[in-house]
């Protein structure tokens, strides 16, 4: 069968009824999360603050977001996790930044629930993270998008267009880029995130001397073109080290860094901990969820 672009990934939904159970510690993941409250109250912590999760309102945890729960009472919401694929160079759920929280119509709830009927597959089947937050998962749910037929993609597609258009109604575009060449090298970058990226190409890409580009991109980014492709670097890090197969040393070379100590102090610089502690508590996760499955 004729494959679709699918553009987000749904990974799951469904409806979780919690009784002070939802109380988990520095979740963090490659999927964006978003909530539908029914019923109750939670607080959500994030790296800025804590955000009182109430009924009738949407909220949204970036990818790689660290975030905490804390529920002490009968708490009810819908959930839905959506994945972006790294290799899309027009990233929605990355380039923008969303309001945590807004209000919830009707209509929005409606969305909801159809996008639950249509996908009656995807519950969770424990909220735990360690039960889902893992790479056999994540690609499991990945490949259950391939198997979809066209109207169902189609139909699944709308929905979570809807539902993020309403967070894009209120989001910022975390680069408010006017200049259409530093987007030309931004793509470059993007594509050839695993290989070494020198500035002078760049600056070529966009017809441009190496200092008029730098500045241009500063100026229009906020940041350097090193710190840009650094921090993409490290999120691709991130992904490689969530799928568990690749040491701190293989995912180094693999992007890049003929250095493993400037890797490992540049990933601890972004992430707030080292490679190696990062990929441990993955580590445990799968342990635990292995465990559990016995």
């Amino acid at each position: 069968m004729e494959q679709v672009n699918i553009g987000f990934i749904l990974l799951n939904i469904g409806y979780a009824i919690h009784h002070a159970d939802w109380n988990y510690q520095r979740v963090s993941s490659p999927f964006a999360r978003i909530y539908l409250v029914k019923g109750g109250t939670a607080k959500l912590h994030l790296p800025d603050k804590v955000q009182i999760l109430l009924p009738g309102h949407l909220y949204i945890i970036p990818p790689f977001t660290f975030h905490s729960y804390e529920c002490d009472g009968d708490f009810s919401l819908y959930y839905i996790h959506i994945y972006e694929p790294q290799q899309a160079v027009k990233r929605i759920l990355e380039d923008y930044i969303y309001p945590t929280e807004i209000d919830a119509s009707p209509f929005d709830a409606a969305l909801v629930e159809r996008l639950m009927e249509i996908n009656p597959e995807r519950q969770l089947k424990g909220y735990n993270p360690s039960d889902y937050d893992n790479p056999q998962t994540l690609m499991l749910n990945i490949r259950r998008n391939l198997l979809l037929k066209p109207f169902e993609i189609f139909e699944t597609q709308g929905i979570l267009l809807q539902i993020l258009s309403r967070f894009l109604k209120c989001a910022q575009h975390r680069y408010e880029i006017t200049d259409t060449r530093i987007w030309k090298s931004i793509r470059y970058i993007r594509k050839n995130i695993d290989k070494e990226i020198e500035l002078d190409t760049l600056a070529g890409i966009s017809c441009l001397s190496k200092d008029h580009y730098i500045r241009l991109f500063k100026k229009e980014m906020k940041m350097t073109p090193v710190k840009y492709i650094n921090q993409k670097k490290i999120e691709k890090a991130q992904i490689l080290l969530f799928s568990g197969n690749l040491s701190v040393k293989d995912i180094a070379y693999t992007l890049s860094f003929n250095n493993v100590s400037y890797f490992n102090r540049l990933f601890k610089s972004f992430v707030g901990c080292t490679p190696v502690e990062y990929k441990n508590e993955q580590g445990t996760l799968m342990m635990k969820m292995q465990e559990k499955n016995g």
